[in-house]
């Protein structure tokens, strides 16, 4: 298994989640949230079972076997009943990040997709130095493009296993 290649990532809190790093102990939760085959409608692929999950965890949270490259991942934790509601990511080269979320069925259309989105790429720009933020969002995801304009990104021309890229500088004037 490959060992961290760089820094971990840090906590970081919006005003109603925590967003903790990822861990393997996490995988028996979050596979009930990420259990709803709705969720995989637009990314295909579908429920994880836990133990699987939790080998995707020790795998992510052991980093990336590329140098250059960091993996930082996080759940998503509603502070008000202490239960796990998604999760946000970012593959960090340098100072571009994509970045991906996904918040379980039951949490969704509260706001906290957008929420830890924005926090995010907050994050990534004080605490990695991040410069450029890229996500890919299936074109007939209306929620998911809410998600990512909330995140400062716009649409770009370029499309990527039937995804379009958006991208934005989470530095620009008005961008969050």
């Amino acid at each position: 298994m490959p060992t961290t290649t760089g820094p971990l990532p840090l906590p970081f809190t919006t005003p109603r989640l925590d967003a903790l790093p990822l861990e393997p102990a996490y995988a028996e939760e979050m596979a009930a949230v990420l259990a709803d085959p709705a969720l995989y409608v637009f990314t295909g692929g579908g429920p994880p079972d836990p133990a699987a999950l939790r080998s995707r965890y020790e795998r992510q949270s052991a980093g990336s076997p590329d140098p250059g490259e960091l993996w930082w991942n996080w759940v998503l934790r509603v502070r008000a009943d202490g239960v796990l509601a998604g999760y946000v990511q970012a593959t960090v080269r340098g100072p571009r990040a994509e970045i991906a979320w996904v918040i379980g069925t039951p949490w969704q259309g509260r706001g906290y997709a957008s929420e830890a989105a924005k926090a995010v790429a907050a994050h990534l720009t004080e605490a990695g130095g991040v410069r450029e933020l890229v996500a890919h969002v299936h074109p007939d995801h209306a929620a998911s493009e809410a998600v990512a304009a909330a995140a400062g990104l716009r649409p770009t021309g370029e499309w990527e296993d039937g995804e379009r890229r958006w991208a934005g500088n989470p530095l620009a004037p008005g961008a969050r």
